[in-house]
Formats: C-alpha cells, sequence, structure tokens
C-alpha cells in the first residue's frame, strides 16, 4: 500500500517530516508494523494525569508520534535511536516529553517478548537512569513543573515514586530521573538509559550546548545491546547559529542522502525527525495567517489561531522570529544573505582535492576574535573547498586564545607544495608580513596578481566597490544555482558549487546585507557578534581570483609548475 503525506485541507504544500502525517492510500493513518507504543499508551492512561487533575490523553497526533519513536524491528530492537521533535510554539512538546520521561523512568519501555498475535511487549526497566537536560535552568524546570502535576498517586503508589525538583527517584530509589541544566561535567561518565534534549535550538557552543550533547552521545554509545536512546524536542531553529537543533536536522538530512544513494545499506539504528512546517510559500495576510497556523498546530487545539495573528502584527519583533515560532519554519534573519535553500542548493559531491590540481585561493585572517579562513576553489570545475577555518573556542575553553600563526603559515606553505596554486587573493589586514613573505616565496609561480601592488595582498576595506560587485555576482551565482537545480539542471551546470562544508555553510548563513553606493555587501550581524562570516569572505577573494584569472585567459599553464619543498 502507498503511503504519502497527509493533504490539509487549505491546500498548502506543508513539509512534512517523519511519518506522524503520512497517511496510506487508501486514507488511513500510516503506522509502524511493530511498536511498543500502544502499551505506553494505555500505561500513561492508567498513571498520569492532565493539568485538571484528569485521566491523561494523548492527542492523535502525539499518540502517533508515540507509536512510531516506540517502532521495534522483528528482533524487538528499536527502529530509532535518536530522535527529533519540532513544533511550533505553544504545542505542548513539554507535556510530552514529561511523560515521555516517565514512562522511561517505570513504564514498559524496554522490550520483553512477543505475545500470540506476534506483537511486542514492554516492561520497565530494571535500573531506568533518565535525563531531561538543557542549558538553562529555566528550560528544565519548564518540564519538571509539568511533572509535578501528571504523576498521579496511582503512580506513586505503585512504583514507589520520590518526586523532587531536581531528581525523582522510583523503585526503592533503583530507577532516578535526573534534570541537569548548563553542566555538561554533571553528566559526563554517567550511562543515561534515556536522555531529553531539551530547546536545542538554544544549545550552541558558547552555551556550552555542543559540550552538552557530545556528553551525552558519548553516553549514548556506551549503552549494550543499543537500549539507550535521546529524544530531543525544540521549535526551529535560526540557521547560522550552529545550534545542536541545526546540527541534528543536518545529520538527519545526510541519513536521508545516504539512504536514497544506497538503499538498504545502512546498518543499525537510525534517526526519526518529525516535524511538521508551514508552505515555505505561505504569505502573511491576517486570514491566511489563521488557516496556516490551524493546520501547522495539528491536533493542539488549544492554540489560537486569532492571538498568533496579533503576534505576526506585533512590527517590534522581526517576522523571521514570528515564522520560526508560529509557522514552525527554518528561515533566516531578514537581513541575511541567504536561506538555507540557497546555499544548500549549490552542494554538490565534488570528491577531494587531489594533489597537482588547479586551485586558486583566497584567505581572510584573524588574531584572537575573527575566525581565519583559507579556501580553495578548483580551476577545472569551479567547486569551493575549505582547506582549514580556525575559529576561537567558547570563551571557557581558552579565554586568553590567539590564532596559531605559524600553523597557518604551515598550511599555505603546504597548499603551494601540494596543489597548482594559479592565484591567491588574501586580505592584507592583520597578516601583512605573512603575506609579504608569501608573496615572495609564490610570486613566480601565480599566473595573476591580485593587485598592481602585490601578488598576493588585497585589502577588502579599501577595495569596497570591487568586493561588493563581487558579492552581488556571488549572490547571483547562488540563486541562479538554486531555481536550476528546482529546474533538474545538473549539477556541472550550477555557476557556483561548494563541497557541503559545515563550518563554511554557517558562515554563509551569518552574513548579513549591508547597502552601500555601490550596491549590497555582506558584514557580520554586529562587531560584538560571536557568529563569525570570515569563511565567507575567504569564499568571495577566491571567487574574484577565479573570476580574474578566466578574463585573463590565462588559466592554463603552458609548463608544468616547479614544486617547492618546505
Amino acid at each position: 500500500m502507498a503511503v504519502h503525506d497527509y493533504k490539509f485541507p487549505g491546500g498548502w504544500n506543508h513539509k512534512i517530516f517523519g511519518n506522524t502525517w503520512k497517511v496510506n492510500d487508501d486514507g488511513s493513518w500510516y503506522l509502524p508494523e511493530r511498536t511498543l507504543g500502544w502499551g505506553i499508551l494505555g500505561w500513561c492512561s492508567a498513571y498520569l494525569l492532565n493539568d485538571q487533575g484528569k485521566q491523561w490523553r494523548f492527542t492523535p497526533e502525539q499518540a502517533r508520534f508515540v507509536l512510531w519513536w516506540y517502532a521495534v524491528d522483528d528482533r524487538g530492537r528499536f527502529i530509532y535511536r535518536k530522535g527529533v521533535l519540532q513544533r511550533l510554539k505553544g504545542h505542548g512538546k513539554d507535556p510530552l516529553a514529561a511523560a515521555l520521561a516517565l514512562v522511561e523512568l517505570c513504564g514498559p519501555s524496554q522490550f520483553s517478548g512477543w505475545d500470540s498475535a506476534g506483537q511486542p511487549l514492554g516492561s520497565s526497566h530494571p535500573n531506568a537512569y533518565v535525563t531531561v537536560s538543557a542549558v538553562s535552568e529555566s528550560q528544565t524546570r519548564t518540564t519538571s513543573d509539568v511533572l509535578q502535576w501528571m504523576v498521579s498517586d496511582r503512580l506513586k503508589n505503585d512504583y514507589g515514586l520520590n518526586v523532587g525538583i531536581e531528581r525523582v527517584t522510583a523503585n526503592g530509589g533503583r530507577a532516578q530521573l535526573v534534570f541537569s541544566a548548563s553542566s555538561y561535567k554533571s553528566i559526563e561518565g554517567k550511562r543515561p538509559t534515556f536522555s531529553i534534549l531539551n530547546e536545542i535550538q538554544h544549545w550552541t557552543a558558547s552555551t556550552q550546548g555542543h559540550k552538552m550533547y557530545e556528553t551525552l552521545d558519548g553516553n549514548l554509545t556506551k549503552s549494550p545491546n543499543g537500549v539507550a536512546r535521546m529524544l530531543a524536542i525544540t521549535n526551529a531553529y535560526q540557521p547560522g547559529e550552529d545550534s545542536v537543533g541545526e546540527i541534528m536536522r543536518h545529520a538527519y538530512l545526510d541519513q536521508v542522502d545516504y539512504d536514497r544513494k544506497f538503499p538498504g545499506k545502512r546498518i543499525g539504528a537510525t534517526m526519526y525527525y518529525d516535524s511538521l512546517e508551514a508552505d515555505p510559500a505561505a504569505p502573511l495576510e491576517p486570514e491566511i495567517i489563521m488557516q496556516i497556523v490551524a493546520e501547522i498546530r495539528g491536533d493542539s487545539k488549544w492554540l489560537d489561531p486569532e492571538s498568533i495573528v496579533g503576534r505576526f502584527m506585533d512590527r517590534s519583533v522581526p517576522t523571521s522570529h514570528n515564522r520560526r515560532m508560529f509557522y514552525n519554519q527554518v528561515v533566516a534573519k531578514e537581513d541575511a544573505l541567504y536561506e538555507e535553500a540557497d546555499w544548500d542548493s549549490s552542494r554538490v559531491d565534488a570528491g577531494e582535492l587531489l594533489p597537482r590540481t588547479e586551485v586558486v585561493l583566497g584567505f581572510d585572517g584573524g588574531k584572537t576574535d575573527d575566525a581565519t579562513a583559507l579556501v580553495a576553489k578548483r580551476v577545472s570545475d569551479g567547486v569551493v573547498f575549505p582547506i582549514m577555518i580556525w575559529e576561537k573556542p567558547p570563551s571557557n575553553v581558552d579565554d586568553d586564545w590567539q590564532i596559531d600563526r605559524r600553523q597557518v603559515d604551515s598550511y599555505i606553505h603546504w597548499c603551494f607544495k601540494t596543489f597548482d596554486v594559479l592565484a591567491f587573493y588574501a586580505d592584507v589586514a592583520e597578516w601583512e608580513s605573512y603575506i609579504d613573505s608569501w608573496s615572495e616565496a609564490y610570486r613566480s609561480r601565480l599566473v595573476i596578481r591580485a593587485s598592481s601592488r602585490h601578488a598576493i595582498g588585497w585589502d577588502m576595506r579599501g577595495g569596497q566597490e570591487k568586493i561588493t560587485r563581487a558579492n552581488e555576482a556571488l549572490m547571483t551565482a547562488v540563486f541562479e544555482s538554486r531555481a536550476l537545480l528546482e529546474e533538474g539542471a545538473p549539477e556541472a551546470e550550477l555557476p557556483f558549487k561548494h563541497n557541503g562544508n559545515r563550518v563554511l555553510r554557517r558562515h554563509a548563513l551569518n552574513a548579513r546585507r549591508r547597502e552601500n553606493r555601490w550596491g549590497i555587501t555582506f558584514g557580520k550581524e554586529s562587531r560584538e557578534s560571536p557568529l563569525k562570516v570570515d569563511a565567507y569572505a575567504a569564499v568571495l577573494l577566491a571567487e574574484m581570483a577565479y573570476r580574474d584569472l578566466k578574463e585573463s585567459g590565462k588559466a592554463k599553464r603552458r609548463q608544468p609548475a616547479k614544486v617547492i619543498a618546505y
């Protein structure tokens, strides 16, 4: 029986990830063949309460999610080991997370055999250790507060629950549920049987979110027989912030790409990503907002579309923020150069840069806070490859960090030793002496000069007109690439191509529009912003070098370059 996305009555093409909003061709809901979810739904109805003190009931949408999250294969092993539930603000993610935390603490969350009909049976974990983690105490407190009214007297009596603000124990203390915030060290070395990651759109490097995620993910791999799992709940993330929300989304998309290229080759459990996002073309007229929200809220009927219209009409709040919160759309800020789909459309499967490949280089260097980036562009097909991007670590790691200039210098010499470098444009700011030394060493190998005064040095501050023209040309190439790809054009025809490097992607999505008398250039969000754009600047310099090389007619050498050992 064929499976397809549910068609909402408004006629909009909403984006559906996961199986919660999929139906069979006869109109029935698409449900897993084997799941512990049915027993878990019944257990929650028997033991949990809603905020009115009445019997707990999942919405139909939540119930379908539970069924898929607890789906098992024919061996009784969970199909999904990691999961993400992304929904609009106010959808009810915290009550759902609290309910599943209690299920994992003492409910039938573990496979224990098969019934007479061949369906899986569940039992409680004998030594459950459940964590609810966030990067701020207020985020964990939201889930903790919900859990307080969710616990029934029957649950306390039958399982010996002892409910505190930061810890819940059951079964004589053998089962524990712990709330932890902003401290990866507090969970390091632990072996959680189940982890809930709360509001991962806020989990960034600066909030120690990356460390928290790495620690929890590392603990997950220590679990015997692959029974430990993690579930993240989130609103739509802001592209370019490199939040864990963004990281997990793109890990899922990489998984989808792999499965498309190599069907049936995956080994082991996969990531489950479930999101219902408004049609990218959805406008912002009040009547249409009400219709869109009424559909995107799913079964969360307590969300009032009319009140949300008022949020959209409040011009003190950026429209992009409201789109993320109430349309559940992954969109950049209004002044961003690119949306995710723009930049990602230029990603190609480009292989590796092989020795002796003809390239041009772009370099933008920092000293302390700014990043330093070295980027290559392959002359044969124009694909961009970051060679190395250095970024300042979080202040809690090394507040006095400075770029290791000798390491950067070594990478430059390595590039000239390894590749056939035809042009090299490097921003001179803070790196004049090094750029002079590179020019002295390699000027004879370069086919074109960066400027009439220097073989390599290029002053980005003093060359605003050319930088602006180059930025507009690059933007046009990126947008044209997306349009061509949507029309089905082959990758080779795209006017701009890159290898999908994640750090470069983040820098490109961080770039903000800046207008001057020559047109649109780019800049950081603010001078003090931790969101870096230096790798994008290096790409722009490489693009300028590439274009100048092509226009010069000197793209092909008459004799092979002499290799200089370093």
